[in-house]
């Protein structure tokens, strides 16, 4: 005789509250969609609802401009959320992010040394020469990191700040001696508000790179406990290392191409998500993109109202959050050293 609320035999079982696990993520999901929308509809150009259906000038604006900049701000927050994740787990220290590694100023040299050679080269090739550099950024930051002794875990990203220090006096150098600083300074600032349609769409790609992480995720979780306990359980640690590499140089090239810097956003919302949830890299990726997503559009319309109807660049404003974070997670880490 089957319990009571079994009569759809063993296979339909729900496990006790698993609807109300979903809710928080559900309501998160929610909170993401209502931030989009102001996205859509804030802006120096008023449009509405009304406008959309009744001005076709309005309607224009909305899809070349509105709905452009506003995916891209999805798009680009979930690739840097996405490398924060590969990044923390391949080189085991949360302090890291492909602008804490040096990643993100090679990917910059690579487009700026590119554009010198190639000036009419088109957007994709820009794109390839920047995810070619921010690989071998990444692998040079690896290679640092096993010559040296290692006492504390912040040494990690001072190491990598150093690094990325010293290639981007170099790009500053080769900029200023060929007049492109102020291509430079674009690239730095990270804006979205020249995001137009026709210019966003490669970011389409960090999709693909999410979508591979999370059907990796096992793997990667696996990896970032450590070569030799990768290695025994039978995981191709080498290789698992250089997919991890190319999709984070991948989504930083693309995303530098397109919008520029993007600061700390891959560091800071990775370890919330992972202090609230543990690290279990494939539960909490839906959580590290809406959460990035709603950090990222959040930042968006801050400098968007602040100054309205001037505009403050998106990065700004997450630098100046994502720096507060980043210092309170140090202190956090020191204190429990002293613990």
């Amino acid at each position: 005789m089957r319990p009571p609320g079994s009569a759809g035999g063993p296979h339909t079982f729900t496990r006790p509250g698993s609807h109300m696990r979903r809710l928080p993520l559900l309501l998160a999901a929610l909170c993401v969609l209502a931030l989009v929308t102001a996205s859509l509809f804030i802006g120096g150009y008023d449009i509405d609802l009304r406008a959309l259906v009744t001005d076709p000038e309005a309607r224009r604006m909305f899809l070349i401009s509105r709905v452009p900049r506003t995916l891209a701000l999805v798009l680009a927050a979930a690739a840097m959320a996405v490398s924060g994740v590969i990044m923390q787990m391949l080189v085991q220290n949360r302090f890291v992010e492909p602008t804490t590694t040096g990643t993100s100023e090679w990917a910059a040299l690579g487009v700026l040394l590119l554009t010198l050679l190639m000036p009419a080269a088109s957007p994709m090739v820009k794109m390839g020469a920047a995810s070619a550099f921010a690989f071998v950024g990444a692998l040079l930051f690896l290679f640092v990191l096993g010559r040296i002794a290692l006492k504390s875990q912040v040494i990690v990203p001072i190491v990598g700040i150093m690094l990325g220090a010293l290639v981007s006096a170099v790009t500053l150098y080769i900029a200023s001696s060929t007049n492109l600083l102020q291509m430079l300074a674009t690239w730095r600032s990270g804006g979205f508000s020249s995001v137009v349609r026709g210019n966003y769409e490669p970011l389409w790609v960090v999709g693909a790179i999410v979508v591979g992480l999370y059907l990796a995720a096992d793997r990667f979780t696996i990896a970032g406990l450590g070569r030799d306990t990768a290695t025994s359980l039978g995981l191709p640690y080498r290789r698992i290392m250089f997919t991890g590499l190319v999709m984070v140089a991948l989504a930083t090239g693309v995303t530098t191409v397109v919008v520029g810097f993007i600061p700390f956003l891959g560091l800071i919302v990775p370890n919330l998500v992972s202090m609230a949830r543990g690290d279990d890299i494939r539960r909490n990726l839906p959580w590290v993109v809406l959460s990035s997503v709603a950090l990222m559009i959040a930042c968006d319309l801050v400098g968007r109202l602040v100054v309205f109807p001037l505009e403050i660049p998106a990065t700004v404003v997450l630098g100046a959050v994502g720096a507060v974070v980043f210092v309170a997670m140090i202190l956090r880490q020191r204190g429990k050293a002293h613990v």
